[in-house]
């Protein structure tokens, strides 16, 4: 018996000196030794209590379709010509249709049997004869359509997650919800403006050869030459710092695509003194540019960011090594967030800020103090009815109690949770369910002592007897606990967080640390009466 409590009350105070290791970088807002704070972290507080963005964005899952036609597209007029199959052109119709026009039927046959054999996803659909040419129509088929939506907002999610860990955001929280809906949280974001920019920034790098026989006044009148579309270059005046748009007219074709980048970092050219984006294309992408500039020398080709002109240099030389570099009068600030996200990779569909919400400090800071004043309303009330109704018994669950709330505490610093406001209801709720387990066992003993039981025998008896009672009602409450947790989003998890650690800290308090207290006061006494 000496041995087990001993082995007992070294287990309560080995917990006792961990739990204060683990919050007091919380208590001390950190300022404690590196390998102390490296070992335990302060508790995160979530974005209604530390304050914060909170961002509902919709991913245009159409565009994405639109881009998969596209690119089967560029790939079926490869084809098409290696297979020396003449055609007139190829076109998309109605964002899911490709169209190709032939000549007669006998090569439309050709046109037939090559895309049954390298697109199966394509479903054939009639075909009519306009002006003379044979129009052979093609659809993407409704599962693929699906697949393709699905893969948007799942590679749009990891996207944002990539930017998210490269902005330094602590404790994000990034979810899928339905409709094509994804919802982020940022905690601690103090220029929600930047953060909406680099979350919402398609970064789709495209590079386009440049029409140098295009007439510009006609071009901004809206006649275009087939094949063209015009767009506006970024010119920023390094003296004044005013910033122009210069009309530019550029070839609708992307010969290269910023997928094929590996790396992008932000340099400084000494020339100006300004910074610049340094891209390294991978051994696909930098074969593909060696290929483009030798084939190009003497062209303009721009360099297009979500249909934005950063730059259009003159191709002098062929350029082996699959580098190039983004000018366009950048500041630091910008230069970074352009490498953030071109380096985490561009969206595969646009995506459109359907909510958005900022939570202030102060309004955070407010609800952590009305938290926990009534965490300790709660507690005082708690306290003092175990008290005239238990008498110094009470005492034993008062200290299983403050155990209990220190317990927690610690928990969800090393276990890395994030606390929220609706997480401090679970902690409020755990306070009034910490003594319930107490009472049961009280009122046990108090039974066995009416009966003429020894103090001793009748706190045996007791815990005994109230063990599977207190065990079946918290495993019922920790299972649904669970379940929200598993199934819940957002409010609904900061409470499951703080009620499933509340409810193992109270079962380890009032069945384990209660029965070491007592013990420590019943060894070697002769005690005729408790006083419960």
């Amino acid at each position: 018996m000496s041995n087990s409590l001993k082995l007992r009350g070294g287990l309560v105070i080995f917990c006792l000196i961990l739990s204060v290791l683990a919050i007091a970088p919380t208590l001390t807002q950190g300022n404690l030794p590196q390998w102390w704070l490296n070992t335990f972290g302060p508790i995160q507080l979530g974005l209604d209590l530390q304050g914060g963005m909170h961002l509902v964005l919709g991913v245009d899952v159409d565009k994405a379709v639109e881009s998969r036609v596209d690119t089967v597209i560029d790939q079926t007029e490869t084809l098409l010509r290696e297979k020396d199959i003449i055609f007139k052109r190829v076109e998309r119709r109605q964002g899911d249709r490709l169209v190709v026009l032939v000549y007669d039927q006998e090569e439309g046959a050709k046109v037939d049997a090559l895309m049954a054999e390298d697109f199966p996803s394509l479903e054939a659909e009639t075909f009519s004869g306009v002006g003379g040419y044979i129009e052979k129509h093609y659809r993407l088929s409704d599962g693929e359509i699906e697949n393709i939506k699905d893969y948007a907002v799942r590679q749009a999610l990891e996207t944002m997650r990539n930017r998210v860990d490269q902005f330094g955001v602590s404790e994000p929280t990034l979810q899928r919800q339905s409709g094509n809906r994804i919802l982020i949280q940022l905690p601690g974001v103090e220029d929600p403006e930047r953060a909406i920019s680099l979350l919402g920034k398609t970064a789709r790098l495209e590079f386009k050869m440049v029409d140098e026989t295009a007439n510009i006044q006609d071009a901004v009148a809206g006649k275009l030459p087939p094949g063209t579309q015009l767009l506006y270059e970024r010119n920023i005046n390094r003296s004044t710092g005013a910033e122009t748009e210069t009309p530019l007219v550029v070839v609708d074709k992307t010969v290269l695509t910023g997928d094929l980048l590996s790396d992008a970092n932000v340099r400084i050219d000494t020339r100006f003194n300004e910074p610049y984006v340094a891209i390294d294309f991978n051994a696909v992408g930098a074969k593909r540019f060696d290929q483009i500039t030798a084939a190009n020398v003497g062209k303009r080709m721009a360099i297009v960011l979500d249909d934005t002109v950063y730059s259009a240099p003159v191709i002098r030389e062929r350029i082996a090594g699959g580098s190039a570099q983004i000018s366009g009068s950048f500041t630091s600030q910008e230069a970074t967030d352009l490498a953030i996200v071109l380096r985490a990779g561009s969206l595969p569909a646009p995506v459109k800020i359907l909510e958005n919400r900022t939570v202030g400090p102060s309004l955070g800071q407010d609800s952590i103090d009305k938290g926990i004043k009534s965490i300790w309303v709660g507690g005082v009330l708690v306290v003092l009815a175990m008290l005239i109704y238990y008498q110094l018994s009470g005492l034993v669950a008062v200290a299983a109690l403050s155990l209990n709330l220190l317990f927690i505490s610690a928990m969800l610093s090393m276990f890395g949770a994030t606390l929220t406001l609706p997480g401090l209801a679970g902690i409020v709720l755990t306070v009034g369910m910490a003594v319930d387990a107490n009472v049961l066992i009280f009122e046990r003993i108090r039974e066995e002592i009416r009966l003429g039981r020894a103090p001793k025998l009748a706190l045996d008896s007791g815990y005994s007897k109230a063990f599977l009672t207190i065990i079946d009602a918290n495993l019922t409450t920790l299972l649904a606990a669970l379940v929200l947790f598993q199934f819940g989003t957002g409010p609904v998890r900061g409470f499951a967080v703080t009620l499933s650690i509340g409810i193992v800290a109270s079962l380890f308090t009032a069945i384990f640390v209660s029965r070491v207290i007592f013990d420590l006061f019943l060894k070697g006494r002769d005690i005729k009466r408790l006083s419960i």
